[in-house]
């Protein structure tokens, strides 16, 4: 069969395309009061696609090449498809405290979805800005749409100005390249790109491109806009953004530069370490002073994109498998947090403040305990999960000769700890506030399961860090 042809490479994407689009002519068709219904098929589909995604083998590519799967890409769709799956099962109680849920919202997700997956499996920087844009878009739409708030209208307008920005830095980058070297697909970058310092016009292109990779990632210099949208954004939009999007944008950053400029690793290792310092040096001191949890949350999502690129410096197949292992246990992680974030209500209202957790143990000692180690785990306190994601990490940059880097990380992971056990410190020590509305049934599961995954990590990691393994030897 022709290349061209074989669609089945491209499967889950086709089913959450032309999923997306029978969704939508079935909201538009039937009552507005569907929006449940939609939800429920939305998750069906996320299920069925990431079971075809499981279910594929080996090295494929499609459309000439600018379209590949491999076990990276598998391992990082499945996690991504998780994300999105689980907090659109967080977001059902949401939506009808808040005056019933729109058929649109798991649509947008749906869209956002298939460009993550595009944006995964790219090849080409061409595919790379299709599949960003597809996912930016519904991005953008998603963030603002609790239309009745100034706050989620406002976030929307700042995360739109902002995404542009970066989007035209990332083409501008994009077009240098392919100035430079007189192709976009990956393989032939990399062939083009001499290992000698003569490639200044290609530095610089690969600087703006990395730019954009920073913005959707909100590694420091590009994070100005996550605060505000994570705290603006309605609070299931603020658990998807810090799930789903930011390990598409992980494993877009590191199929671009492991596969298009191996050669000139020693260059953008230097961004790269840059980033990490930053990344997780703001994240730990900004956190501190948050009263606000969804703020909190917003920094610490920094600081945890900054450990991830420690593996991605480390410029091996070490150190992406380290990369892969922690989005897997930070995906856990937050969806956890976002479940006990999302049970923060009274009297059918929200609540944000970081003080209005006081006294949890005694008024909910399930959810305070399982809150605690979330956050420890986050802290990277072992032996849970987040202390072997750490540990991976730091491990693979000692490797590559990165000792600075690794000790600036193991000092600001203790920095950072300071912020999570002050909220265990109200929890369990403070005087009880008023009891919280009992737990909606879709987010005691998601917390009942992202709970195992960090308190018995320890005791089989074996098949995380073997596929992992795996999938990151696909890229070298």
């Amino acid at each position: 069969m022709p290349e061209a042809l074989n669609l089945q490479v491209a499967l889950p994407e086709l089913i959450l395309s032309c999923g997306a689009l029978a969704l939508l002519m079935l909201g538009v068709a039937t009552k507005r009061e569907r929006g449940e219904l939609i939800l429920w098929l939305t998750i069906l589909l996320l299920v069925v696609a990431g079971g075809f995604v499981a279910g594929g083998e080996g090295s494929a590519t499609l459309f000439h090449g600018s379209f590949i799967v491999d076990p990276f890409a598998r391992i990082m769709k499945l996690l991504t498809l998780i994300g999105a799956a689980a907090t659109l099962l967080m977001s059902i109680d949401y939506w009808r405290g808040a005056g019933g849920l729109k058929f649109e919202f798991p649509i947008l997700v749906l869209l956002a979805t298939t460009g993550m997956m595009m944006m995964i499996s790219a090849n080409d920087l061409i595919s790379l800005y299709v599949g960003l844009e597809l996912q930016s878009l519904a991005l953008y739409v998603v963030a603002a749409f609790n239309r009745d708030s100034a706050r989620s209208a406002e976030a929307g307008l700042k995360y739109f100005v902002l995404g542009a920005l970066s989007s035209g830095m990332l083409l501008y980058g994009a077009s240098l390249v392919y100035g430079f070297t007189g192709t976009t697909d990956f393989a032939a970058i990399a062939a083009a790109v001499q290992p000698s310092g003569e490639n200044i016009g290609l530095i610089f292109g690969l600087v703006f491109l990395m730019a954009g990779f920073a913005f959707k990632i909100s590694a420091v210099p590009f994070h100005m806009w996550t605060p505000d949208v994570y705290e603006g954004a309605p609070t299931p939009v603020t658990a998807f953004f810090a799930a789903a999007p930011k390990l598409a944008a992980m494993a877009l950053t590191v199929r671009v530069l492991i596969s298009a400029f191996p050669a000139v690793t020693v260059q953008w290792q230097q961004i790269v370490t840059f980033l990490a310092i930053a990344s997780m040096a703001l994240g730990s001191f900004a956190a501190i002073g948050q009263t606000n949890i969804k703020r909190l949350m917003a920094y610490s999502s920094i600081g945890h994109m900054g450990y991830a690129l420690v593996g991605l410096a480390a410029g091996n197949a070490e150190g992406v498998q380290g990369v892969i292992i922690y989005l897997a246990i930070y995906l856990a992680m937050t969806l956890g947090t976002f479940a006990c974030i999302l049970a923060m209500r009274r009297d059918g209202k929200m609540v944000e403040d970081i003080d209005q957790l006081s006294g949890l143990s005694r008024t909910s000692p399930g959810m305070a305990f399982l809150l605690a180690m979330l956050l420890f785990s986050l802290a990277g306190i072992p032996p849970l999960a987040g202390f072997f994601a750490k540990f991976y990490v730091f491990l693979a940059a000692i490797h590559a000769g990165l000792y600075a880097l690794a000790v600036i990380g193991v000092l600001l992971s203790v920095v950072g700890a300071y912020y999570y056990l002050r909220i265990v410190k109200i929890m369990y020590f403070d005087a009880p506030a008023e009891r919280f509305e009992p737990m909606d049934a879709s987010l005691a599961a998601v917390l009942g399961v992202s709970g195992v995954v960090v308190l018995l990590f320890f005791l089989y990691p074996a098949p995380l860090v073997a596929l992992a393994g795996e999938a990151a030897k696909s890229l070298f």
